[in-house]
């Protein structure tokens, strides 16, 4: 039987269901039996890449735009999200929030998995965007703040986001990926590529999903 079986999820950092669904994977995934036997690869979808880097913009207003809404139309969207969020245990600030471009952050993402931790990186973005209401876009000082503060090296961080190159091409292989599976929008999970959960589900969906996988993984390995 091979080691482990492998379970991706495209998140991105902007995307409030990702953060939610991210959250709902991971309460599930704790609670499965064979968690250990599980390799968890994070990969990169930006929402809009063609958002400029070292710009910041307000989420409602970017929303209201985005969808055609008035601002308290896209705030109220936002409040709702909240209270999902507060249902599921999860921080969720609604005024002062912004909206920029991901893909520094990915390349973070990207750096932490080499030493196993690409979602201690991830967890601390997706906390610093929901959670906090200080800018997060626009300024690469807080990308260090946010990334040395989740325990990671300040001089390896500062390193990789001066090289604009480094894991530049993890992400684009990451979204590459996306547009050959027909991937629709985020969070998306692949389980061993052949059972999909595409969209935020609760955790118990999500662990049906996760023993489905294994109980096909394990009996095709086996034999």
């Amino acid at each position: 039987m091979n080691e482990r079986m492998q379970v991706e999820i495209w998140t991105d950092i902007n995307c409030p269901f990702c953060y939610l669904g991210w959250n709902s994977f991971r309460t599930a995934l704790e609670a499965f039996e064979h968690r250990d036997r599980i390799e968890l690869v994070h990969r990169s979808f930006e929402l809009d890449p063609a958002q400029p880097r070292g710009v910041s913009q307000s989420v409602i207003a970017h929303l209201a735009e985005q969808y055609e809404l008035d601002l308290e139309q896209a705030a109220e969207g936002e409040r709702t999200l909240a209270a999902k969020a507060l249902t599921d245990g999860l921080e969720y600030v609604v005024a002062d929030r912004d909206f920029g471009n991901t893909f520094d952050m990915h390349r973070m993402v990207h750096f932490a998995a080499e030493s196993g931790r690409a979602s201690e990186m991830l967890d601390a973005f997706f906390a610093a965007n929901f959670a906090d209401s200080r800018p997060l876009f626009g300024d690469p000082e807080r990308i260090v703040e946010v990334a040395v503060g989740a325990g990671f090296d300040e001089t390896a961080v500062r390193e990789v986001l001066a090289d604009e190159d480094r894991y530049a091409i993890d992400v684009r292989d990451d979204e590459e990926l996306a547009v050959n599976f027909s991937i629709p929008g985020v969070p998306f999970v692949a389980l061993d590529r052949h059972f999909v959960i595409n969209g935020y589900e609760p955790p118990e969906t999500v662990g049906e999903a996760l023993q489905l996988a294994w109980d096909r993984y394990s009996g095709a390995t086996s034999v």
